[in-house]
């Protein structure tokens, strides 16, 4: 009697038995592999991504979701000051100058043993222009991106209309807030605090960033309201998937839209640059429902200094990052251009999942462009231009007639499941190893570097954590990535690889 006969199942049990044997190996050299780092010199931060993975009911090991804590008001209130009031060490630049910080800028924080995301944000004022209307935008954004909010207002000054407008734009978010007082240095100016009960968030909490005054007090009560898990950056996202449709102006996004919708719910015109807001809808495709955002075309930055055009590019770029998965459309009767790529780019910078949408394929096939073969020409382009985005999941349509549109959902769908996808440490590190044997990092300087221990620290988009004892050169990462994605597909999803350079304790 043959040997798969024998065993209790048949060959189909057999098969399966030897694939959970193999899953224990890997596992258990993944463990090996992990333990090893001990006789090498790390930090706070690796120790926190070796410590803070947790194990899935899939087997899998997982960052949680840190909860995120917005710091929020007007410019030169002292916001960055209590970033690092919080955080023990100086991290943001602080001056006595309005409109220092300008972007969102996220921390680590930690308090009573509890880990958390801090924003630092730049001055919300209402009707600002220029540059300050992105710092502004910057800042809505964080609020609608975090837990809970900590609002700074001068107790010295009192509350300006400014201060005001803030209020009603964080009642609006629904967002949970903590009013805080800041700059009363001691328990004279107190009284000052307390006059900022106007404002209707509550009790105001006295501070004083600058030397330390309340400030663990705030926290205590900080901690007691944030959630043990983010509800922002959590792993699972409630409701329709958020897609945005992006591309240069007069590509056709507003005619996709319309035509997913079966209505016309967007202004379509000929003059390039007709959308200037975001326009959300919710339509139903393959028999789901999907949030669609059509964004305005992005011009060359030469056109961004001024006008309309700049503030349709500061929301289209905002609606970026709230999305999920970004379709690029891309107009196939015309050259691809610098700009189309400097689109795709943005995409990967954001991390989002990437569908590339060709649209006006029909007009392939109309007279004119096929005598100038168009086609090939096309293709060619892909070839050299986007090679970076091969990956990408390529769709043909066309928005006016929609035709082929029924194609976009798969895409979609392939695009978010990779976006989401994780890896089993075991069977990432069982990857790195066969692969390393096959081929292993050039010599630079007489040393090898060796790759120690990997995991996959976040999904969306993935990301993965290498602990190594030398530099891995852009190249040799570029080949990790390529083989990851012929072995596990994470097709549609950009893939981060980033490196932990350790050097073996001293004995």
């Amino acid at each position: 009697m043959a040997a798969d006969e024998e065993y209790e199942g048949g060959p189909d049990r057999l098969a399966e038995r030897m694939a959970e044997l193999d899953e224990q190996l890997a596992d258990q050299r993944a463990q090996t592999l992990r333990a090893s780092l001990s006789d090498y010199e790390l930090d706070d931060e690796d120790a926190a991504v070796l410590e803070g993975m947790g194990i899935g009911t899939d087997g899998i090991e997982y960052l949680p979701a840190l909860p995120v804590v917005a710091i929020v008001g007007r410019p030169n209130v002292g916001k960055s000051a209590l970033v690092n009031r919080i955080l023990g060490r100086r991290e943001a630049v602080v001056e006595d100058t309005p409109g220092v910080t300008r972007d969102r800028v996220t921390y680590k924080g930690e308090w009573q043993g509890r880990r958390f995301s801090l924003v630092d944000t730049g001055g919300w004022e209402p009707d600002a222009r220029g540059i300050d209307a992105s710092v502004a935008a910057q800042a809505e954004v964080a609020i609608d991106l975090c837990d809970l909010v900590i609002f700074v207002v001068d107790a010295m000054v009192g509350a300006t209309a400014t201060d005001e407008r803030v209020v009603k734009l964080l009642r609006r978010s629904g967002k949970k807030v903590f009013l805080v007082a800041n700059k009363v240095d001691d328990a004279r100016h107190e009284p000052e605090a307390a006059a900022l009960w106007n404002l209707g968030l509550g009790e105001p909490h006295p501070v004083s960033a600058i030397h330390g005054r309340g400030v663990a007090d705030l926290l205590d009560e900080v901690m007691k309201a944030m959630p043990e898990v983010s509800a922002v950056a959590s792993q699972e996202i409630g409701g329709p998937r958020r897609v945005a449709i992006l591309g240069r102006p007069n590509v056709g996004k507003s005619s996709l839209l319309n035509k997913a919708a079966g209505e016309e719910r967007v202004v379509v015109n000929e003059l390039a640059g007709t959308t200037r807001d975001p326009v959300d809808e919710i339509v139903e495709l393959g028999g789901k429902l999907w949030r669609l955002v059509d964004t305005a075309g992005i011009r060359r930055r030469v056109h961004l200094q001024q006008g309309a055009d700049f503030y349709a590019s500061l929301r289209t770029s905002t609606a970026l990052e709230k999305a999920e998965v970004a379709v690029v459309v891309l107009d196939v009767s015309q050259t691809i251009s610098e700009q189309d790529v400097r689109i795709i780019d943005m995409v990967l910078e954001a991390g989002r999942a990437l569908v590339i949408a060709y649209n006006k394929w029909d007009l392939l096939s109309t007279p004119e462009l096929e005598n100038a073969d168009r086609r090939f020409y096309l293709n060619r382009e892909i070839e050299q231009d986007l090679a970076h985005v091969a990956w990408a999941p390529r769709v043909n349509i066309s928005a006016q007639t929609g035709r082929h549109l029924d194609k976009l959902v798969p895409a979609l769908e392939t695009a978010l499941a990779s976006w989401d996808q994780r890896i089993p440490t075991g069977k990432f590190n069982a990857f790195l190893s066969e692969l390393v044997a096959e081929h292993p990092h050039p010599l630079r300087g007489g040393k090898q570097p060796r790759i120690l221990f990997g995991t996959q620290a976040a999904t969306r988009p993935p990301t993965f954590v290498l602990f190594t004892t030398g530099f891995l050169d852009q190249g040799y990462r570029r080949f990790i990535q390529r083989r990851l994605r012929e072995l596990f597909g994470f097709e549609g999803t950009p893939i981060v690889t980033n490196m932990r350079v350790r050097e073996r304790r001293q004995r």
